[in-house]
């Protein structure tokens, strides 16, 4: 470590901390400075030296930094710059100051309290804003390129403390000549985060990544995920095949309409599920904002203030009572000036 931070710092980097690590990458938080006191907060992400020297991990780590390079949009995380040093390759990228959907998840298993129906809803239709900019994302000569996240789960969204959703990590997206990939050969993705496509080792397109948008919907607003067992079959067999619930039985505060998205996000057959992100963001909006003000990415950041807070085993009730400390203030500056993403 005490090597690689003096690599770096001739790059003009200061590696604070370790952020997350896998198997085949750390990922860093760290400081890029400039002349005249210059400095920006970057996450830095490594790709481990042994797997620098395969051509397969180095081949998709660079697919990844140019896929990423021109998704310009503010619920995708950004990415910086691509660079080899020492015979590793790392990115620099913009650095979330939040948690991840699962620490925000697990906060509220820790406290024994439910995600609010209408915030779980809002956080999935971000991310569906995300992926629709990719999904629809084409090369200078105006060719899509049919990107598919193929890995939508818990620890690949970060929830900013200003209450901005972002998606990120597309290391297993698929893309037209930028990526490798072996679809209909390997399962590509988190086993309890698939699609039936991915589970059956078929190729497959953007609305893959829909059925795993509903999974994380399903698991805020019920405390759990569906199809998870500690048996990777048992697991892959109940995205195929487990019946799927009504959720307003398993929750009494699930709306009938939010029950409807779940149903269809969870269609198996791809051609009778959403066939855009954008059409399922669409229903969420419709769900959220046909009543008048929903949940905004400032009301968002005042619940995760007080979910991690001393009281923060309560935040839950706070929230159903519209008494979340700076939600008033929020909502009556919204009386005036309407959602900025509305």
């Amino acid at each position: 470590m005490s090597q690689l931070k003096h690599i770096f710092n001739e790059l003009h980097f200061e590696l604070v901390r370790v952020i997350a690590e896998g198997g085949m990458g750390i990922v860093y938080e760290a400081e890029q400075r400039g002349v005249g006191d210059f400095i920006k907060r970057v996450a830095v992400k490594l790709i481990r030296e042994e797997y620098s020297k395969i051509d397969e991990f180095r081949s998709n780590f660079v697919g990844e930094a140019r896929l990423v390079a021109d998704l310009i949009h503010t619920n995708i995380v950004q990415t910086y710059h691509l660079g080899e040093i020492s015979g590793q390759y790392f990115m620099t990228m913009e650095y979330v100051d939040g948690v991840t959907l699962e620490d925000f998840i697990q906060r509220h298993r820790e406290t024994k309290q439910l995600i609010p129906t209408d915030l779980a809803s809002f956080i999935i239709s971000r991310i569906c804003r995300g992926l629709s900019h990719a999904h629809q994302h084409c090369d200078p000569s105006g060719r899509k390129l049919g990107i598919v996240h193929r890995d939508v789960n818990p620890r690949n969204i970060m929830i900013a403390r200003e209450g901005d959703v972002k998606l990120t990590d597309f290391g297993i997206a698929k893309a037209l000549d930028l990526m490798y990939n072996e679809e209909g050969l390997v399962i590509a993705g988190k086993d309890e985060y698939l699609s039936p496509e991915q589970a059956r080792r078929e190729v497959t397109d953007a609305r893959a990544d829909l059925f795993c948008c509903t999974i994380l919907l399903s698991e805020m607003l019920v405390g759990e995920n569906i199809f998870a067992t500690n048996r990777e079959k048992t697991t892959h067999k109940n995205i195929l095949e487990l019946s799927i619930p009504d959720f307003t039985e398993l929750r009494s505060e699930i709306d009938p309409r939010l029950n409807e998205i779940l149903q269809h996000g969870f269609k198996r057959d791809r051609d009778r599920r959403y066939q855009s992100a954008q059409a399922m963001l669409t229903a969420l909006e419709t769900f959220l904002y046909d009543d008048g003000y929903g949940p905004t990415n400032e009301k968002l950041a005042a619940y995760m203030s007080d979910l991690n807070g001393e009281n923060g085993a309560t935040a839950v009730k706070r929230w159903l009572q519209g008494a979340t400390p700076g939600l008033e203030e929020i909502e009556s500056d919204q009386i005036i000036t309407a959602p900025s993403e509305l």
